[in-house]
């Protein structure tokens, strides 16, 4: 796929992960789950860690650091996004520059990435995320399938 699509992709998910998230935080209120229908919630959090809060405590005090490794990671993915041979893959590595890329903007802007996407099943809430990790996952799954048709 041509660089222009790729970078256009990635925009994309950061403009609009970034425009809910400002949704978000204009809205709802940490601590005050909105609930939507049964299993799903808009519930206001911040994720100071990496994926799925893991690192959450060492890294509370190092925005910067999580800021910089997810950068670097995110450098790593454009280069495979152009040197990409299926256009799955391509688009796969698109969305997650997009999505990483606005989380790293968020760990600038407000030293942690703020989440509100909370499913649930009684008592067990899954962590809660946002449209970058959407973006992400997807990615991952688009970069995967060539792969798995493969073998």
């Amino acid at each position: 796929m041509k660089p222009r699509s790729l970078l256009l992709v990635a925009l994309l998910v950061l403009l609009l992960d970034q425009a809910s998230k400002t949704v978000a935080l204009s809205l709802l209120v940490e601590g005050w789950p909105v609930a939507v229908f049964p299993g799903f919630n808009l519930s206001l959090g911040f994720n100071t860690g990496a994926s799925f809060g893991m690192l959450a405590e060492t890294m509370a005090t190092r925005p910067l650091i999580m800021a910089v490794l997810t950068a670097a990671l995110t450098a790593l993915f454009a280069f495979l996004a152009l040197r990409a041979r299926h256009p799955f893959e391509a688009v796969g590595y698109a969305l997650i520059v997009g999505g990483a890329a606005s989380n790293v903007l968020d760990r600038l802007r407000l030293g942690s990435v703020t989440d509100f996407l909370d499913f649930y099943w009684r008592g067990y809430h899954w962590p809660a995320f946002n449209g970058a990790d959407i973006a992400i996952v997807l990615g991952a799954v688009l970069f995967l399938l060539p792969m798995a048709k493969r073998t």
